[in-house]
């Protein structure tokens, strides 16, 4: 129980994208991706940023956003252009400079979830956008979490309450503006191979509750918010070539 409970943050990272590879894995991604693209298909700007565990798992390919950046916290070899090497709680862009932001699972695997949050501000600009995935501790999905041992796959994250991140979020200065609590099967891997009516899921009536395994919030930032100072780094900061050209062309005094 010890040695699981040190699990570093990496390794659930790594986990946790290993994860999304298994047939429950990939149909919770499909439905947060459906989810995603229904948010942000009406919404127009010039730069979209996605913070999460593994630019592998690409989000809203619905939108309409003239570039794309991914952050990624793990360096590995052949990275495509437009993706940042960096921790999520540490963006390496200046303030007020995306139109999207875009936090996948992002606070759910910090060790500074608030400060996740404070980042995003941060580099999103007045009236901009935040869509916001979290695990919704209130559901099946919690429950597993708290009679589990396991700290591997979505079990090492923190299942924050989404009222808690919406308490956040306002005290950043934003306007919540939607909330979906969706995924209402149980966490068992035989029941994503599961066909026909059952693979449906509930009905309508239990759809309305919050009960889905993530929720999905969609803020906007408010004109005339502040643009918040970027802390002092706690680690050096990743430059790598090739890897981290998004962060050469947005750093604010090239040095990062």
């Amino acid at each position: 129980m010890k040695q699981q409970s040190e699990i570093s943050y990496g390794e659930r990272h790594r986990s946790f994208e290993q994860w999304f590879q298994t047939p429950l894995g990939r149909a919770l991604l499909a439905d947060q991706r459906q989810c995603i693209d229904q948010l942000v298909q009406p919404l127009i700007g010039a730069r979209q940023l996605q913070v999460g565990l593994s630019h592998r798992l690409p989000l809203a390919g619905a939108s309409d956003f003239a570039q794309k950046i991914a952050t990624t916290p793990d360096f590995c070899r052949h990275l495509p252009d437009g993706v940042a090497v960096c921790d999520s709680d540490e963006l390496p862009f200046p303030g007020d400079s995306m139109d999207l932001v875009l936090l996948h699972h992002a606070q759910d695997f910090s060790p500074h979830p608030h400060q996740v949050l404070r980042e995003a501000a941060r580099v999103l600009r007045g009236g901009g956008n935040l869509v916001l995935i979290g695990f919704n501790p209130l559901s099946l999905w919690g429950m597993r979490k708290l009679i589990s041992r396991s700290r591997t796959g979505p079990w090492g994250g923190r299942f924050l309450l989404p009222g808690r991140m919406e308490d956040w979020l306002t005290l950043l200065d934003f306007a919540v503006e939607d909330r979906h609590c969706r995924f209402y099967r149980p966490p068992l891997r035989r029941f994503a191979g599961i066909r026909g009516k059952a693979r449906k899921g509930p009905g309508k009536a239990i759809r309305l509750l919050p009960l889905g395994a993530y929720y999905c919030i969609l803020a906007t930032k408010q004109v005339g918010a502040p643009v918040r100072k970027r802390p002092a780094w706690r680690q050096q900061p990743v430059r790598l070539p090739g890897a981290v050209g998004a962060c050469n062309r947005y750093s604010e005094n090239g040095n990062h």
